[in-house]
């Protein structure tokens, strides 16, 4: 089993590098502290073919998977997390999209993503049921060849930006049990859609993570996604390892951020009194070894669980559901310490990055959530 990227992956991932490096790290600290929907970033990566990176080849696509998905999140997550959840959301909707898609929703959703001139994005979060998100109270009633759709959303990544919504709704049957959910897509002109307040959050403050409401939107019945009441097949099978990949790449990437701020700091911060750097201080080497062999573990555990999950194994959803662990909020942490007073400062990129760690453990599924299914899922338990 190849846990490493193909020739293929590593082209593409070495596209990621040159165009964040040239395209997204210019605006990274604008985006932060203006809460600047990055609209160049998402851009450049429909200029470079990038938006079609879960779309399947014989539609235009690049054709990758969880593992390609975890790659380029991760490269962009170094740089700009704001960036890298924008496009990890768009690709998740994308997945969603083309797990059941039909031939109309290819040719309306599928091959404009892959030609780089579509942006989608899940909207699944409510107030109501919270982390819950397989529990929706949005609903759908059928209505001459439409569906009249009533609710709110909340914290939708590129909420107003994008041109499609995938949306979960409660089956339209009346016989329809708890759990039971559809899914449909909403494009973004829809009459009786309406947005709320602008973002302005903690940490990843890019994200443009707003609520909508929906009063008797007017969406086509052929905006469905496979059969209604039938999308907790959906939750396992497709949402939740593509999220919780993107999410795994983004964090791994804010991770992998922190050891590098450390790294630079200990290698360049000296004592005038002896001309010594930190980084010869034995106490100082010790951490950030700790700091490197945690990273390299997690990206490890991405790297498993995202070739598990390609391959269609039976035992992935352990390795999967494990993915978006707690070491972005422990490197962010570390690298704080490690940096000092120079850290500490306002708005400091060590700063920046420990604000958009945290937003990993709140993010549904918590982190409490997902150890908990983790755990039911080795014990062989239901995990719903």
């Amino acid at each position: 089993m190849n846990r490493f990227p193909t020739t293929r992956l590593l082209e593409i991932q070495a596209r990621v590098e040159a165009l964040t490096e040239s395209k997204i790290a210019p605006m990274a600290q604008r985006v932060d502290q203006e809460c600047i929907w990055p609209a160049h970033s998402m851009q450049a990566l429909a200029d470079e073919g990038l938006l079609g990176l879960n779309v399947a080849e014989n539609l235009g696509g690049l054709g990758q998977g969880l593992l390609g998905l975890s790659v380029v999140t991760e490269t962009i997550g170094r740089v700009c997390p704001s960036s890298a959840l924008c496009f990890g959301m768009h690709s998740v909707a994308t997945a969603v999209i083309a797990a059941k898609a039909t031939q109309a929703q290819e040719d309306q959703y599928l091959r404009p993503i892959a030609r780089g001139e579509h942006i989608t994005t899940l909207a699944l979060a409510e107030q109501g049921s919270g982390a819950h998100f397989w529990l929706p109270e949005t609903s759908l009633a059928a209505d001459d060849g439409h569906y009249r759709v009533n609710g709110a959303k909340q914290f939708v990544t590129n909420g107003g930006h994008a041109d499609s919504y995938v949306i979960s709704t409660l089956a339209s049957e009346e016989t329809s049990e708890l759990g039971d959910f559809s899914c449909l897509v909403v494009d973004r002109d829809t009459a009786g859609m309406t947005w709320l307040e602008a973002w302005q959050g903690f940490g990843m403050r890019g994200n443009s993570s707003r609520g909508v409401r929906f009063d008797d939107a007017c969406v086509p019945r052929g905006n469905l996604l496979g059969q209604e009441g039938d999308q907790v097949w959906y939750v396992f099978e497709v949402v939740a390892p593509y999220f919780l990949m993107a999410m795994a790449g983004t964090y791994l990437g804010i991770a992998q951020s922190a050891v590098d701020l450390a790294s630079n700091h200990l290698r360049s911060r000296g004592y005038s009194h002896s001309g010594e750097t930190l980084a010869g201080v034995e106490a100082l080497q010790t951490c950030f070894a700790e700091m490197w062999v945690t990273a390299e573990k997690c990206r490890g555990l991405v790297r498993e669980a995202a070739t598990r999950g390609d391959l269609g194994q039976p035992d992935a959803l352990p390795f999967l559901l494990a993915c978006k662990a707690d070491a972005a909020v422990k490197l962010a942490n570390d690298a704080m310490t490690l940096c000092g007073g120079q850290a500490y400062r306002e708005n400091s990129r060590v700063a920046q990055i420990l604000r958009d760690a945290r937003a990993g453990h709140v993010m549904s599924p918590t982190t409490n959530i997902l150890k908990s299914w983790t755990g039911r899922a080795l014990l062989g338990l239901p995990l719903l």
